[in-house]
């Protein structure tokens, strides 16, 4: 029998191509998946509640906890301290749940070191003029902010041939489906049943 723990899902994506809404919609959808509350030191936006959305903390406690090493990941985005929970994720790895992390280029490479086996997935709007659109129409963010995640962007798509899968996200719906077939076929692969594997070969070995 396969083996039934979770896989951990890394999404990235240029701010403004609604990876965060995908992710959402996808454990939503499907009772299999959990999603992974990061830690930051920026502000929460209108709506955005602690514990939910992340975990909004200050630049000095952020430090301690990276020298405690209690992140899988960290990161500074924009001026601001992003970093994955490290217990958070392995628990739920090993109670079967396929752990999703929507996190920057720079953590999604820390996370592929610690974890082979990690899928990556980068995010991405149908087109620069559409991406620019949805980062004025969120009307959360000021001009300077904007230009700073555009500016970001350029750096970010040096890395879009480190993921594994690359998805545009012009349909909501139909891109929350093949983010979920993408991630379901992942259990298939051999790296990820080595279990079975050796089970196998040791069964056929005293035959």
């Amino acid at each position: 029998m396969a083996e039934k723990k979770g896989i951990i899902v890394v999404v990235s994506g240029f701010s403004g191509t609604g990876k965060g809404t995908l992710m959402k919609r996808l454990t939503a959808e499907y009772d299999r998946y959990m999603l992974s509350v990061s830690m930051t030191t920026r502000q929460p936006r209108e709506g955005e509640v602690d514990g939910r959305e992340y975990f909004f903390t200050t630049d000095e406690h952020f430090e301690e906890l990276i020298r405690e090493g209690k992140f899988i990941e960290h990161a500074g985005y924009c001026g601001h301290y992003y970093g994955t929970p490290r217990d958070f994720v392995d628990r739920n790895l090993e109670d079967g749940k396929d752990v999703l992390l929507e996190i920057e280029v720079q953590g999604a490479l820390q996370v592929r070191e610690i974890y082979p086996e990690a899928l990556l997935i980068f995010v991405a709007a149908p087109s620069i003029e559409e991406l620019k659109k949805r980062l004025n129409g969120r009307g959360t963010e000021d001009p300077e902010t904007i230009a700073r995640r555009l500016e970001r962007a350029k750096e970010e798509v040096k890395y879009i041939d480190r993921y594994d899968h690359l998805l545009i996200n012009d349909d909501l719906e139909s891109c929350t489906r093949l983010m979920h077939e993408i991630i379901q076929s992942a259990h298939t692969a051999p790296a990820r049943n080595t279990g079975f594997i050796q089970t196998i070969r040791e069964d056929l070995e005293r035959e």
